[in-house]
């Protein structure tokens, strides 16, 4: 079966890197059924990834939170949005599916599980570029996202998979004339919740900060501070998210980020766990269509605040991946990507037997229409 497995993806490499044939490049238009302001937009995306530790429910590693699943076809994810902007009013509104939204939002309550995105904004300012939304809204900490197409990697980063993709609460934003700068100051119902936890009266500050000196390069500063625990068990969390964006030529860019996070081991306590992950990816397009990535990572979080491990060295792990992408339209991708986690203590399970090391090809078809 393995061998097998690596001649299918060491093939499609192959067809991937040659197959240049000229396509069709036009992006579908949102709609916008004849109302003025109004767009109507959607993505699929679709995935299969083999993990050669070979888990019999099928569910990857506790920590990933995209692309989980294991040998089988599935929907990682698909969403329907209206996005709503007319003079000094905005909205958007977003109901998704997939096991990207299983998985993440596993957390919330009913239908809250389906929300993408719902948020309402009014401009204060009838010269300057000054916003007031309200609602739910994709996360402000961190250069991935949840959708695939606006990442440089087929899969997420562990420190994406672990930080909020996603936030409730209120934000202002400000942007500059000359659209170099962007400031946000937000209030937060928390870490990654569209509803606070039982018995946490505690409110939750994020503030982003982006520059972007040319059109090339892009510097971002992100924090949260908050309480994620009910008002007994108080333990406030600091965090902090760098990351520079660098396109260093037209065919080459690179992203390095780092996060850094510290949290209270007790209530009222001055003693603080810490965890901290640095990340590098490299992108080097071959041609207009195929691009080729590498991503090399680590992740350390001794203490288990935010991955818990039981192990005398909690997580920490190194990661490696190498993808290549292929944009059949500018709107259709196909990618191919291997990755392999390295960590110090044996936290992952291979035929019922502990093991330190996590291994797996994927690949994964993604639409915008």
């Amino acid at each position: 079966m393995k061998t097998i497995l690596y001649t299918l993806f060491f093939n499609a490499f192959f067809l991937m890197s040659h197959f240049l044939v000229a396509q069709n490049d036009s992006l579908v238009s949102p709609s916008s059924f004849g109302v003025e302001g109004l767009k109507v937009n959607g993505y699929l995306e679709t995935y299969y990834v083999y993990d050669f530790n070979e888990p019999e429910n099928h569910v990857r590693p506790s920590f990933f939170y995209s692309f989980n699943r294991h040998n089988e076809v599935a929907l990682n994810l698909g969403f329907i949005q209206a996005e709503y902007q007319k003079d000094r009013v905005r909205g958007k509104f977003a109901l998704m599916a997939g096991t990207y939204a299983n998985a993440n939002l596993a957390a919330e309550e009913g239908v809250l599980k389906n929300v993408f995105e719902a948020n309402v904004g009014a401009k204060l300012s009838s010269t300057k570029n000054l916003w007031v939304d309200a609602g739910i809204f994709a996360s402000h900490i961190g250069f991935e996202s949840a959708i695939g197409q606006n990442c440089w990697n087929m899969t997420r980063g562990i420190l994406a998979d672990n930080s909020p993709y996603y936030e409730s609460g209120a934000k202002i934003s400000y942007t500059s004339d000359n659209g170099k700068w962007v400031a946000v100051g937000l209030l937060l119902n928390g870490w990654q919740r569209i509803q606070r936890v039982d018995g946490n009266q505690t409110p939750a500050f994020g503030h982003q900060i982006t520059y972007m000196p040319t059109s090339k390069i892009t510097l971002n500063s992100s924090s949260f501070i908050g309480n994620d625990f009910p008002e007994d068990e108080k333990k406030m969390r600091y965090f902090h998210n760098f990351y520079a964006i660098m396109q260093l030529t037209d065919k080459f860019g690179i992203i390095a980020g780092f996060d850094v996070g510290t949290q209270q081991k007790e209530k009222g306590s001055s003693d603080y766990n810490t965890w901290y992950t640095p990340n590098l990816i490299a992108r080097f397009g071959l041609s207009e269509k195929v691009n080729v990535a590498a991503r090399i990572e680590y992740y350390s979080d001794e203490n288990g605040v935010i991955i818990a491990t039981g192990t005398p060295n909690g997580f920490q792990t190194m990661g490696y991946s190498l993808n290549l992408d292929y944009m059949i339209t500018n709107n259709l991708w196909w990618r191919i990507e291997a990755r392999t986690l390295n960590s110090q203590d044996e936290i992952f399970i291979k035929n019922n037997e502990a093991t330190k090391t996590n291994t797996f090809l994927g690949t994964s078809l993604s639409v915008r229409f």
